[in-house]
């Protein structure tokens, strides 16, 4: 890859990273997490092999599916309490849709089915970068909202995930 172009994404990244986490209004926290989403998608096709596009493909599309349940359950929330602050989530309709999207941005269970395939069709350090720091902003989000979310919800999915991530995990035959 071309050292520009690596060094554009790796900014990007951190850039997107650094706004999520350090924003308070909901279109910003979007927009930091489709500029992450947006930078990591040539470092997964870089190798251009058929495997490696179709795990972008996958990534964007579920990343896509997830940042449009973002905007909605924000939208949802503000049209409710006519405000767009991160601490304010008071609406138990746009709760419910931000736990489905935090799910599925970072491959919770039930919307795990993505992320052993865009790990697989990944370099090895791309796999280690979508696994780590790409989760970061949906986790912080996650802290942001935690006192008006679901406790039972979010521990379901946890246990949920713990187990079938374990289970799965010993019928793997490849490392990654």
């Amino acid at each position: 890859m071309n050292p520009h172009a690596k060094l554009i994404s790796t900014t990007s990244l951190l850039m997107g990273t650094t706004i999520t986490i350090s924003s308070n209004h909901w279109v910003m926290a979007w927009a930091g997490l489709e500029i992450n989403t947006l930078a990591v998608i040539p470092l997964i096709s870089k190798p251009h092999h058929p495997r490696a596009i179709e795990a972008s493909i996958k990534y964007f599309l579920v990343q896509a599916a997830a940042s449009t349940l973002i905007l909605f359950s924000s939208m949802t929330n503000a049209w409710s309490t006519g405000q767009w602050d991160i601490t304010q989530l008071n609406h138990p309709l746009a709760s419910t849709l931000l736990t489905t999207a935090i799910a599925m941005k970072l491959g919770l269970v039930p919307f795990h089915f993505w992320l052993p395939e865009v790990l697989q069709g990944s370099s090895l350090t791309t796999a280690l970068l979508l696994s780590t720091m790409m989760k970061l902003p949906p986790i912080t989000i996650l802290f942001m909202t935690s006192h008006s979310l679901n406790p039972t919800l979010l521990t379901a999915m946890a246990v949920a995930s713990a187990a079938l991530g374990g289970w799965m995990g010993v019928n793997q035959t490849q490392t990654r």
